[in-house]
């Protein structure tokens, strides 16, 4: 009887110890479903906030593709104007321009510097795009430009706030002025054009952004 007894409260103690491993696999199992339903939560949370922000931002390679369709309309005093949207969005990434070099668009949040710098290398599009918005010039030149037009032209911009100058080789003209919306070909350095363009376009009435800084940006 005595084994027996002994016997039965070993199988009782053995099953309760059963389901007390049991109870806790059971905890253990809901703990984990817990902790991975908040883990796909989350991540779709995170997800579409990346997604928002990739979207707000431009997004891809292109950024602001969309935003840039439009063609040039050349006026009689031969100054090309953009009729079309451009995006003014700030993008960390390449963007499509339709027009070598751009006259505008989605643009780097940084600009270059555009208080009379001349850049003896090409510069990177999206930033100079971000001058153009603050109202500077743009002067640019490619490999047929000559020698001398391009040194007097660097001169004129040393001394004229809000223009910046530099090479750009893919541009079908040899020498070219930019502003926000406006672009115009001159034939050298004396052209009376340069100056006309200057007076008009340097923080003139199509700056998106009159007033803002062309110092503090990017040197290089």
């Amino acid at each position: 009887m005595g084994s027996a007894k002994k016997s039965s409260a070993a199988r009782t103690a053995r099953i309760e110890e059963m389901r007390r491993a049991e109870k806790a696999r059971e905890r253990r199992n809901r703990i984990l479903v817990i902790t991975a339903s908040v883990a796909v939560v989350a991540g779709l949370a995170v997800g579409g906030v990346v997604l928002v922000q990739s979207q707000s931002d431009g997004g891809g390679s292109s950024a602001g593709d969309a935003k840039n369709a439009g063609k040039f309309v050349t006026g009689k005093d031969g100054v090309r104007a953009w009729e079309g949207d451009l995006g003014r969005n700030h993008v960390t990434k390449a963007v499509d321009y339709p027009t070598t070099p751009p006259v505008g668009g989605d643009h780097n949040p940084a600009w270059m510097n555009c208080n009379g710098d001349v850049y003896a290398d090409e510069i990177n599009n999206t930033n100079a795009v971000h001058s153009l918005e603050h109202g500077a010039v743009w002067v640019t030149y490619n490999g047929d430009a000559d020698k001398a037009d391009v040194d007097a032209l660097a001169a004129k911009v040393k001394k004229t706030p809000y223009t910046f100058m530099s090479p750009v080789d893919g541009q079908k003209e040899p020498l070219l002025l930019t502003a926000w919306g406006h672009q115009r070909t001159v034939t050298g350095a004396d052209d009376p054009a340069v100056d006309t363009f200057l007076q008009k376009f340097v923080q003139g009435e199509q700056t998106p952004e009159p007033g803002a800084a062309c110092t503090n940006g990017l040197s290089k």
